[in-house]
This record gives structure tokens, sequence and C-alpha cells, in this order.
């Protein structure tokens, strides 16, 4: 190194800092990639994405070679240093030289490269991983030897696969939905928050109950059967003998006009028609259950309990609301007929809505880990039936009993939720 020139070695040792700030650029550029992003890029065949994903599914080897790279650069360059400081102020420029370099390579060819590198990633992972590609060729003895003895120590800390696992948790999913912005629509961001929340809810939380059936007992008066289906809200009707439970099957309002177009509407012909009934286990999740419909062809289905008891009933559309939100044929009454606000600013409701509708209209926080109606959640919170003008609050919000009848509460009266000190709870 003695024959070189001074002015040669600093144009080298210039050249080894940018060499060094490649490297430590690429490093933060490759592994702050947006993983699903570059997979997007190289399904279109983008070529610097496809090395890119291509290079990141060994981790290990990629981290290797650029800090092989790195270190080589580093130590050549730490040692023209020392010469330079060495010719030019002797004895001394040891000390400068060590300082000034370290000073150099922590602006120029760390910090400042890598924090470009971080907010553009893609423009300098893209093209550098060209020159990685086939450095890793030119290494690669070195780079596998080192890996095999990282690899090891990492067993005995117990890390058998350095390969890179990118799958999301529904929970980090969920973040990504919420941090699109203005790249997704908020309604499709909730339709998507929807589907992920399907797994959470069961039948029982969305169907209709077992009194709110929309129903024709064929034990009643042709007569009363026959306005029943001419008035019916619904394309498809439950039809059963005396008791719900006794349930025969459902109809479909297709089939009995056609019976009436010709002439033929009759119980035994409108039995004929009926169609086998599909039942559904109480507790199922709507996530199974939508699968289950689309795998038996069933758009409507019976829910049951553990002793075979119908409980009420689901349809696809129930299903579907969850995800999209209400249709303006709902089977159920839209929660804005239950609720009914007043001029205080109080909301008079119909105590057997259920808590989630309940909750979705008013943008509310009743608990719904447990009864699915309002009557139930007051009766339970209570542990007993309360008499007319009992008042409490739950999870926030005071409540008034207005009405108790046959053993159940009719109509209750809710305030929005107050400040602490403004609410006393009494019974």
């Amino acid at each position: 190194m003695d024959a070189i020139s001074t002015s040669a070695l600093l144009i080298f040792l210039f050249v080894l800092i940018l060499v060094s700030a490649y490297f430590s650029g690429s490093e933060t550029a490759m592994m702050s990639l947006n993983r699903y992003r570059l997979r997007h890029l190289a399904s279109k065949g983008h070529k610097g994405a496809m090395r890119s994903q291509k290079m990141l599914e060994r981790p290990d080897r990629l981290i290797g070679l650029i800090l092989i790279g790195n270190n080589l650069v580093n130590i050549l360059a730490s040692s023209i240093a020392t010469v330079i400081g060495l010719r030019l102020f002797g004895d001394i420029g040891l000390g400068i030289a060590t300082g000034v370099l370290t000073i150099i390579i922590l602006i120029f060819a760390e910090v400042t490269p890598k924090t470009y590198a971080a907010i553009h990633p893609e423009k300098i992972a893209f093209p550098s991983s060209f020159v990685l590609k086939w450095l890793s060729i030119l290494l690669s003895p070195l780079v596998k030897s080192l890996n095999y003895i990282t690899g090891l120590f990492l067993k005995v800390l117990g890390i058998h696969s350095v390969k890179s696992n990118d799958a999301l948790s529904q929970e980090e999913l969920r973040t990504v939905v919420h941090e699109a912005g203005a790249l997704i629509p908020q309604r499709h961001q909730d339709m998507l928050l929807s589907i992920l929340d399907l797994e959470k809810v069961t039948v029982e939380d969305v169907m209709i109950a077992r009194s709110d059936i929309y129903s024709i007992n064929m034990n009643d008066n042709f007569k009363v059967i026959n306005k029943q289906v001419i008035q019916s809200p619904h394309t498809r009707v439950l039809v059963y003998r005396d008791n719900i439970d006794d349930a025969v099957g459902f109809i479909h309002l297709r089939d009995a006009l056609r019976l009436q177009s010709k002439e033929d509407f009759s119980k035994s012909t409108l039995l004929r028609t009926v169609k086998e009934l599909y039942f559904i286990p109480e507790g199922t999740p709507l996530n199974v259950q939508l699968a289950n419909f689309q795998q038996n062809n069933e758009r409507i289905g019976l829910v049951v309990d553990e002793y075979g008891d119908i409980q009420g009933m689901v349809t696809l559309a129930d299903i579907l609301e969850e995800i999209v939100g209400d249709f303006t044929t709902s089977m159920l009454p839209a929660p804005s007929d239950e609720i009914n606000a007043q001029q205080d600013g109080s909301y008079v409701i119909d105590a057997t809505i259920n808590i989630r509708d309940l909750n979705k209209e008013m943008n509310w926080d009743f608990p719904t880990d447990g009864p699915k109606t309002l009557n139930g959640l007051i009766i339970e919170y209570l542990e007993d039936i309360p008499c007319a003008h009992t008042s409490l609050k739950i999870a926030g919000y005071p409540i008034e009993v207005i009405d108790v009848a046959d053993n159940m509460i009719k109509t209750v009266k809710v305030i929005a939720e107050l400040p602490e000190h403004h609410v006393k709870q009494t019974s």
C-alpha cells in the first residue's frame, strides 16, 4: 500500500464508503418491503419484485450476504483511513482517522442511506436485488458456511426454521383494513370487518325468534290459510300442525300462487309443495353456517337446541345482512320501529329487541355475550323480574322499566350514556 499515492487512497476510501452505504441501504430496503405489495408486483411480472421476493424467502442468507459485504468493506475502509491518517498526521493520525471515519460512516454509510431506504424501499431494493443476486452466487460458499454456523446457534435458542412467515392473524388483518384509509371506501371496510367477525357471531344472535316466525297452521280453517298465503310478506313460509314444534316444512309462495292460478289450491295440494325442513344446531358460528347453506344448497333453516326444540329461524339473508348491512326487506322489524326517540333525549324501546340490533342502530355498547334481548339482559342483571318504574344502569346506560306483563319486560326507557356523577342507580 506504500506504493499507492495518498490521493488514490482517498478516492478508494470514498468508493468504499459508497459501497458501504449501498449495503446498508439495501439491507433496510429489503427488510422494509411491503410483503403483500411485493407479491402483487411479482404476480404481475415485475422482475425486481420477483428477485426481491425470491431472496426474502431465505432472510438468513440475504442478511448474511449483506453483512459479509458490509463488514469487508468497512474493515478495508478502516485500514485505508489508518494509512492516510499516519501519512498526514503521523502517530496522532491513528486517533484522528478512527474518529473521523466513524463519524463519516455513521452519517453517510449508515443513518442517511438506511433512513432513505426505509422511506423508499422499492426504489432501493428492486435495483439492488440485481447486484445482490450475483453477489450471492459469487459469495455462495462463504454465505452458506456462515449460515451453517449461525444455524447451529439458532437451534440452541430453539429456532429450527429461518424461512419467513408473512401470514397475518385476524387481528393483524383487521388493523390492515383499518389503516387502509381512503384506499378502501368506508362501506367496504365495514363489510370486510364484518366478514372477520362472522366466526364470533352465532345463529342465535341473528335468528328470528320462535315467537316472531311468520308461519301457517295447517289445522286452521282453509280460508285463514289462504288469507295468510296471500298476505305473507315473505317468499318462504313455515308450515306446522297445531304447534310450531310439529313443523312440516317450508312452502314457497311461488308454488302456492301457481296452484291458485290453476284453481287447484287446497290443503292437500299445498302440503305436496312443502320443502323438507333443514335444521341448524344452536351455537353454530355464522361463517360455518354460511358454508353449510352453500354446501347443502339451502337458504333457510330452523335453529334447534340440544333437545331438538325449535328456538328460531335463520335465513341466508340474515347472515348476509351481517356483512353488507340490512336489506330493505328484512324479515325482522327494523330496529327503528322498536326505538322511539323522546323530546328529552331518551328513547322508549321495545324490550324484546335484539341487543345486537340495538347496538348497531344506536351505536351503543350493551354486552352481547349473554342474553340476546334487552328484556333478558335486564332480568339477568337484576336476577328477578322487575316491577314497573324500576331504574338501573347497565354498561353506563340509565334504564327505567316502563311496562311489565306476562312475566317479561315489555317496554323500557333508555337514556344515552351520561357522565358518572349524573347517574344514580336505584331499584
